[in-house]
């Protein structure tokens, strides 16, 4: 009987076959090790199916591990001491085979100690760093060994949603859409990972000073109140851009685009109003104030169809207006205009509008831990909440949105928030730093030598009546990210306007200035009330009411037959309609099912 082999795959491709796996497993491994092979290729054997897997393709996820030999760590005490000098560095430790990365798969053929104090003789690596088992984005929000798993998904999304300083050069770029937080603050409670990838450069919130209590109702469940004053001092307060660009582009047959205020002949012509805020080359200029249906480019283009281009004189070129209007909801001031030329000499124009962007009710906010909230409710800050020491809180955080989401880091960065802003310094919140108890001690007992509860509790009083509250609000600093929802964006509101060609119900989404969408399960809740003549107007009068005329002998629909001034059914001639009020879409449904060959008839009751 032939010797067993076990199959070989590479990246997924089975290649071939090995003899002994555990042999040519050790050897690829130590000649990674001696750098004699790159060190992107992972190697992974699955006893339980024969196999060997070979990975070199990109887009895996790679992690770093230190290699234990022999039941000891090659990560010497030396070694450490050479690191903190800067005698060596990263890259070093990899290329002499004290780090390795590995992926998934070899992952599987490993047996990780966390500490030194772990190792056994099977030990094959020891944890690098602990806080790698997170990713990047969760390793710059502070204490997130203490919150629940579901947050930490939220809180990354959060971070990339969060508005501040997204690129130094921002006023000379022409990105789609940009938003930029006026006064960003680097965060009082920082991490190891935050400091050292440099993002204080590029903030992107701001500390808020938070009290977890309630205000009167208007905080329930995520919804938050804010202090008026601080929002007047500029807190959260940002510039969104949105650039908007056009060329002339050249046709077949020598036509060509050209930028220029259209003249009243040309076809689709806005109306004079429409270009009275171009320059006379057709173009906006800067600081210029803008609102929805304003020209910011304007342009004419030959028409679609060469037939048409002959005008009415036969001589004269027909023209049609193709200008670039500012979408519908948006506003502000054009704040750049730059016109340059692609590499094919055509002239392209590129406008950026900049508008400001205060918080308002139904704006989002967010912690680092995934404490989403939307602002319900922006109070005078005589109505506000204050301490005896007269600080006076930005944000009020509802108690019940602790508990619910175990995110107690957020309750850890409010402490050391705190200890930090009264002593002035950032105050560490890295993951796995120690295990965080000594740490919050350690803030405890700064609280305490500035005067205040150590567990950073305080007696509020009510701002409307002057009363101190029974119990004691615990109260301290959080850094917090404006996101970019924002309701300025999104609102949308129509009483009438344009319907859909195919079933003239109205038109869908923001952009085509579409109505709201009644659903299925609004529908269901008027059904619930027995509203049935609200659900009527809704689901008809407001949407495809249309009224057909219906045949009383065949059941067909008519039509009226202006030659003859009589109404006439195409299937027996007869005259006898009766007009009728349907929905336009169950007419189309009646067209579809002819197109299938079936005849379906409306049957009339007198």
């Amino acid at each position: 009987m032939a010797e067993k082999k076990t199959y070989l795959h590479l990246n997924g491709k089975a290649i071939g076959f090995v003899e002994n796996p555990e042999k040519f497993i050790a050897e690829v491994r130590q000649a990674r090790r001696r750098g004699q092979i790159s060190g992107e290729i992972n190697v992974a054997y699955f006893p339980k199916n024969d196999e060997i897997h070979i990975n070199t393709d990109r887009g895996r996820l790679r992690k770093p591990y230190i290699i234990v030999e022999n039941g000891k760590s090659k990560m010497t005490p030396e070694l450490m001491d050479k690191i903190q000098k800067k005698e060596i560095n990263y890259s070093y430790l990899q290329r002499s085979g004290i780090i390795e990365y590995l992926d998934a798969e070899e992952e599987e053929n490993a047996l990780v100690a966390l500490s030194e104090k772990e190792i056994t003789q099977e030990t094959t690596h020891i944890e690098a760093n602990y806080t790698s088992i997170f990713g990047f984005t969760i390793n710059t929000s502070p204490f997130p060994e203490h919150n629940a798993l579901a947050r930490h998904a939220m809180s990354a999304n959060f971070i990339k949603q969060a508005e501040g300083l997204y690129s130094t050069n921002f006023n000379q770029r022409f990105d789609s859409r940009g938003y930029l937080l006026y006064y960003p603050q680097v965060p009082v409670v920082s991490t190891a990972a935050y400091s050292s990838t440099g993002l204080e450069t590029h903030p992107s919130g701001q500390n808020f000073v938070v009290a977890i209590s309630t205000y009167y109702g208007y905080n329930m469940a995520d919804a938050i109140v804010i202090n008026k004053a601080a929002v007047d001092r500029g807190l959260g307060r940002s510039s969104f851009y949105k650039s908007y660009s056009d060329e002339e582009r050249r046709y077949p047959g020598g036509q060509r685009d050209r930028f220029k205020i259209p003249s009243p002949t040309a076809d689709g012509y806005m109306g004079e109003h429409a270009y009275s805020k171009l320059s006379d080359d057709g173009i906006i200029e800067p600081e210029v104030d803008v609102r929805e249906g304003d020209v910011l480019i304007g342009k004419v283009a030959p028409p679609r169809f060469l037939e048409e281009n002959i005008g009415a004189s036969g001589l004269e070129e027909k023209m049609r207006d193709d200008s670039t209007v500012i979408k519908t909801g948006e506003f502000g001031k054009v704040d750049s205009v730059i016109l340059t030329e692609t590499s094919g000499a055509t002239k392209i124009v590129k406008v950026r509008i900049r508008s400001e962007r205060v918080p308002e009710k139904g704006d989002k906010f967010a912690s680092r831990h995934g404490q989403k909230g939307v602002l319900a409710l922006i109070v005078n800050q005589e109505d506000m909440p204050f301490s005896e020491t007269g600080i006076i809180p930005d944000l009020l955080l509802n108690p019940h949105s602790i508990p619910t989401r175990l995110t107690f880091g957020h309750l850890m960065e409010m402490l050391a928030g705190k200890a930090g802003a009264l002593d002035g310094i950032h105050t560490d919140g890295t993951a796995f730093a120690d295990d965080g108890k000594s740490r919050l001690s350690l803030y405890s007992e700064m609280l305490k030598q500035n005067g205040y509860d150590e567990h950073g509790d305080e007696t509020l009083y009510d701002g409307i009546t002057g009363t101190p509250f029974k119990a004691k609000v615990f109260t301290g600093v959080v850094y917090y990210n404006r996101l970019y929802h924002m309701v300025s964006n999104k609102i949308q509101v129509r009483s009438r306007g344009k319907v859909q060609i195919l079933t003239h119900q109205p038109t869908e989404g923001k952009a085509r200035q579409g109505a709201l969408r009644f659903g299925e399960m609004e529908r269901d809740a008027l059904i619930g009330h027995g509203a049935s003549l609200l659900l009527k107007e809704r689901m008809l009068d407001q949407s495809d009411k249309t009224t057909v005329l219906i045949c009383k002998a065949c059941g067909e629909i008519g039509y009226y037959d202006h030659v003859k001034r009589a109404n006439v059914c195409p299937l027996d001639g007869n005259s006898q309609l009766v007009p009728v009020d349907i929905s336009y879409a169950f007419k189309v449904l009646l067209d579809e099912i002819k197109s299938m060959h079936i005849m379906p008839r409306i049957r009339m009751k007198e």
